[in-house]
Formats: C-alpha cells, sequence, structure tokens
C-alpha cells in the first residue's frame, strides 16, 4: 500500500510536466520526446516500471505475495487478476512507447525542454518512494 502512493503521483506529475510545456494531454503530440529531453522519459520510464510491479520496485514486493496467496485461494480469479496485470502492464509499455518515441513533431520542438530544477526536486521524493524496495 506504501507504494501506491509515490507511484501513481510521479506518473500524473509526468503528465504535468508535459501539459505544462504542450498544453494538451493528446500522446500524438509527444512523439520523439525522448531525443530532444533525455532526463523526463527517463524519469517517466521508472516510474512506468514501478507502476508495472516489475522485480526490484516496492510494487512487486506488494502484488508477488498477493498473487501467490490468491492463487492458492482461488486459481481462476488470480489467473484473472494476473491477465489484467499483464494487460495494464502491455498498456503502460505501448503508452511509454507513444510518448516518448517515434517520430519528432517539428512543430513542437520548441516546447520540448527537460524539467527544470523545481521539476526534479519535485520528482526525487517520488522516485526514491517509488523504487526503494522495503
Amino acid at each position: 500500500m506504501s507504494s501506491h502512493g509515490p507511484v501513481p503521483s510521479a506518473l500524473f506529475l509526468c503528465v504535468g510536466v508535459l501539459y505544462d510545456r504542450h498544453k494538451t494531454r493528446l500522446a500524438r503530440y509527444y512523439g520523439g520526446s525522448v531525443s530532444t529531453m533525455p532526463n523526463l522519459p527517463t524519469i517517466s520510464f521508472s516510474s512506468t516500471l514501478a507502476n508495472m510491479s516489475s522485480p526490484g520496485t516496492s510494487s512487486f514486493i506488494g502484488e508477488f505475495p498477493i498473487s501467490v496467496g490468491a492463487f492458492q485461494i482461488n486459481s481462476l480469479v488470480a489467473t484473472l487478476a494476473a491477465l489484467g496485470m499483464i494487460l495494464g502492464a502491455a498498456y503502460s509499455l505501448w503508452l511509454y512507447n507513444r510518448a516518448v518515441s517515434g517520430n519528432l513533431k517539428p512543430d513542437f520542438l520548441h516546447k520540448f525542454s527537460d524539467p527544470n530544477g523545481r521539476e526534479v526536486s519535485i520528482f526525487i521524493p517520488f522516485l526514491v518512494g517509488g523504487a526503494t524496495v522495503r
């Protein structure tokens, strides 16, 4: 439960930083941002991995024992839950890929800039909280 606070908050903060620069939440306008602003996609990828409960993140420590215990009690429900986790992870990776990779949008090139010092200082507690294995 302690991981549920910082991980989605970091993802929402990533969207907020992009919205602050582009004034839109449509992912198609963000394509190619990894080549012009490398720090934000790195922060976003770290948060996406924690959101997917990848091993080594604080989310994995909570979700793995719950999944194992649920499978021992009711394998059908645990299988459906695991399918939902897999689909959620696939969607997270698809959205990340669409937002940071792909064709660079030259019309929006002047709007791409890495997070400033204020934004980075806000990101740090969320990254430590989401990536720290407790």
